[in-house]
């Protein structure tokens, strides 16, 4: 992977990254007026989230929205969407505009066609954040699920996808719109998942490894720390 950048500890990563996202959207809100945010759950992200919430930027000109959520309601211990809000969407950036992805609502298919829609305004995201799972999936683009195939190939914006391996049904952005982004990201923390991510990554779009359609590209770095 041609562009990375490594950090000997996750507080000088989560600052240097956090300041490396407010000069994109900076860019963004000057080039066009608006900018956009993409992030992804779990718990790396989470001292980055409190990072950008302090940061000085005209948040009100900033839309953000996930790579992917479980369908679970904001009161589920695994929202994604309840994590953002509590961390990120808080202090400075209270004013940002957010994109909710209805989980956990009754009919997912119109949820679906709704955020398709939204998405539909945004030609090209200024900045998206990608983790990585220990099996190498990002976004929730699992390889054990029967719908990878059509989260890598499909030009719909919009997804949603049921992993064998991990609880819940997922609503994802595929690969297409994903690469739609200014500046992208690979974030990831610890020896074992940078094992996992050098194994996934010695051939572009390995099939089974959906992280490596990712880690090739130009507009993509890898963000670590141990």
């Amino acid at each position: 992977m041609p562009n990375q950048h490594r950090y000997t500890d996750r507080s000088s990563l989560d600052a240097a990254l956090a300041e490396t996202i407010i000069v994109q959207l900076n860019e963004g809100i000057a080039s066009r007026g608006t900018a956009s945010l993409v992030v992804s759950g779990g718990s790396t992200p989470k001292g980055l989230f409190q990072k950008l919430s302090s940061a000085e930027l005209d948040w009100a000109k900033v839309t953000v929205l996930l790579a992917d959520e479980r369908w679970v309601p904001e009161t589920h211990a695994d929202s994604n969407s309840a994590m953002v809000k509590t961390l990120l969407l808080q202090d400075k950036a209270t004013a940002a505009s957010w994109i909710d992805y209805g989980a956990g609502r009754d009919d997912p298919e119109r949820e679906v066609a709704r955020v398709s829609e939204i998405l539909s305004e945004i030609d090209f995201f200024d900045v998206v954040v990608l983790g990585m799972g220990a099996d190498s999936h990002t976004a929730s683009l699992f390889p054990c699920s029967i719908e990878l195939l059509e989260g890598l190939t499909t030009t719909e914006s919009v997804l949603m996808t049921q992993p064998t391996t991990a609880p819940h049904k997922r609503i994802t952005l595929s690969k297409h719109r994903l690469l739609k982004t200014e500046l992208g990201i690979i974030h990831l923390v610890g020896d074992s998942k940078l094992e996992v991510f050098e194994k996934a990554t010695a051939h572009a779009d390995d099939e089974i490894h959906p992280i490596s359609h990712f880690a090739h590209l130009e507009q993509f770095a890898l963000w670590f720390a141990p």
